[in-house]
């Protein structure tokens, strides 16, 4: 894109607030105010529409190398850009895994040859997510992709030992382990959330202390080694209560919540379909109220989509053959809306924080999560927040189909997105 080409978005609701004009000039938000003069830009109508910085993901799986008949790094990118995103953090548990130098570079050039947004790779912490020796963590973050954030998620780093290496080590450059907390002996078996509705439906349990358990001692371990911890997808009312009190310690301990964790209970298990099936698994309502109060109050950081996509052959199965996982970059800022917005629990500013400020300085994803104000990146994202639309998965970007949100109406829609001041997205559509 040539440094000439600009673009105008008139009378946009910065971050909710106020009316104004946002001119973007190549890469770059070249003026913000009222009434700017176009000069030859593109206008875009903005009037009534949100204007977030955008979106970020700290946990997406991408599925390539290696699952391409799941989604490819071209056609994750596409569905992240509909769902407003111009940065995803992809997850290791690819074919072959990301525990190398060579896997990360390639997933990060991948990334920059879709150009529908920004991929920053996230490396294993051990060798083939075996949980028994660490990976090149050293070697990947010095490699071109730059690898700051590393998880074996998909599996739990259980090995106290281990952990406590790997936040050794990555405080040399300020990194974060991105743990996926489930003790493994504890969730042997486990089809879904322990309690009334499995016990009910005969399937094998899946308790809260199993996540809580490895997030207590984890920031114990963080604390120990002053490191820095992230606890991937938190699902419990318990495991927000350990967060919290971590962080009135002072320690170096964020958390990210998805989307379903915020909108979706084990009580839907009851139909038996397998798009309900997920790690970790759907809980309780008083689970999902209490993982909303920490998202609004902060103790919570992030929302991130944990994207998994599946073809259809293994969702479209019985429920103890089914995979784990859901679909989520293209409906996320419509379920936050729909659970935290239009209920009174966070404002649009709140949504950019926990969408796009704090995921990129977890990430530490330099030109991603910048205010909307001149000299800065355009990484923008425009919401038409008074629309209201049925989720159908046939429309979808992503290669796969598995949304829980199928038939469900749901608030908001994604009408532009910029990455470095390209639109990626036009009236809700692919460019």
């Amino acid at each position: 894109m040539s440094d000439t080409t600009k673009t105008l978005l008139r009378g946009a609701r910065l971050i909710g607030a106020d009316a104004t004009d946002v001119l973007i000039e190549g890469e770059t938000i070249a003026a913000v105010g009222q009434d700017l003069p176009a000069d030859g830009a593109t206008v875009i109508e903005a009037a009534g529409q949100i204007l977030l910085p955008g979106l970020v993901d700290l946990h997406t799986h991408l599925r390539e190398p290696g699952r391409e008949d799941s989604e490819t790094v071209l056609t994750g990118t596409r569905a992240a850009a509909v769902g407003g995103y111009t940065a995803v953090h992809a997850m290791a548990n690819t074919f072959p895994v990301a525990d190398t130098a060579g896997v990360v570079e390639q997933v990060w050039r991948l990334g920059r040859e879709s150009g529908y947004c920004d991929v920053q790779p996230v490396g294993a912490v051990t060798v083939g997510l075996e949980g028994k020796q660490l990976a090149e963590l050293g070697a990947m973050h010095d490699s071109a992709a730059g690898v700051v954030v590393f998880s074996d998620d998909g599996k739990c780093v259980d090995d106290a030992v281990i952990m406590r290496r790997a936040l050794e080590y990555v405080k040399a450059f300020d990194g974060v382990i991105a743990q996926h907390a489930q003790e493994p002996r504890l969730t042997e078996g486990a089809q879904m959330n322990e309690g009334t509705v499995s016990a009910e439906l005969g399937l094998g349990g899946w308790p809260a202390v199993a996540e809580e358990s490895i997030i207590a001692r984890d920031v114990l371990l963080a604390a120990h080694v002053d490191s820095r911890v992230h606890i991937c997808h938190l699902s419990t009312a318990g495991s927000v209560e350990i967060v919290r009190w971590a962080k009135s310690k002072g320690w170096r301990v964020t958390a990210e919540v998805t989307p379903h964790h915020l909108l979706l209970t084990d009580e839907l298990v009851r139909s038996y379909n397998p798009v309900y099936k997920v790690n970790p698994p759907l809980r309780t309502e008083a689970d999902v109220m209490a993982l909303r109060e920490a998202l609004a109050d902060g103790t919570i950081d992030c929302v991130a989509t944990d994207h998994a996509p599946h073809p259809h052959e293994d969702k479209d199965c019985e429920w103890g053959a089914a995979a784990m996982g859901m679909v989520g970059l293209e409906t996320a800022l419509s379920v936050v809306q729909h659970t935290m917005v239009d209920t009174g629990l966070l404002d649009w500013a709140g949504v950019a924080d926990r969408m796009s400020f704090r995921p990129a300085a977890i990430g530490r994803l330099a030109g991603h999560g910048r205010p909307v104000a001149a000299g800065e990146p355009a990484n923008l994202t425009l919401l038409d927040p008074a629309y209201r639309g049925v989720v159908n998965p046939a429309g979808f970007a992503s290669r796969s189909r598995n949304t829980p949100y199928e038939g469900r109406e749901l608030p908001g829609r994604v009408t532009h997105t910029f990455l470095r001041g390209r639109a990626t997205v036009v009236d809700g559509n692919l460019t």
